[in-house]
């Protein structure tokens, strides 16, 4: 969707406007291309198994149901609690920062409006940090 045709559908969510789940697999996908190529996250590649098949549909299904589409993650695999899914890891400021950058670098490849993307990395800032916060026993 172009940037003008957003702006014409300003009651879109954010889940129509990143193109529904064709979209959303889209930017998670590039997502994991960015985890397994960029120096910066080898430290959180490692963490995950080797075939991302698995991650790759949770986070897509949970991006779904956070950005205001189905509630995939949920009817598929039960609640979520984010910071508590993440606990078994070692998840400092250069982990999350590493997972953002991951992210940020997939957002840009994607065909979202600027607003767009700045939105959803800024709202995905905050569960990111959260489980830095958790993981470091802050909260």
């Amino acid at each position: 969707m172009t940037d003008n045709e957003q702006d014409n559908r300003v009651d879109l969510t954010p889940y129509q406007a990143a193109g529904g789940l064709e979209g959303l697999t889209k930017l998670v996908d590039e997502f994991y291309v960015n985890m397994d190529t960029l120096p910066e996250a080898q430290t959180i590649r490692n963490m995950h198994p080797k075939d991302l098949t698995v991650a790759r549909k949770k986070l897509t299904y949970f991006l779904s149901g956070w950005l205001g589409g189905p509630k995939l993650f949920q009817q598929h695999y039960g609640p979520i609690s984010i910071p508590d899914a993440h606990k078994p890891f070692s998840i400092g400021y250069e982990e999350r920062d590493a997972w953002l950058l991951c992210m940020q670098r997939a957002l840009a490849a994607q065909p979202y409006s600027t607003e767009l993307k700045d939105y959803l990395l800024a709202a995905l800032s905050v569960p990111a940090e959260r489980v830095r916060q958790v993981n470091a026993g802050e909260v």
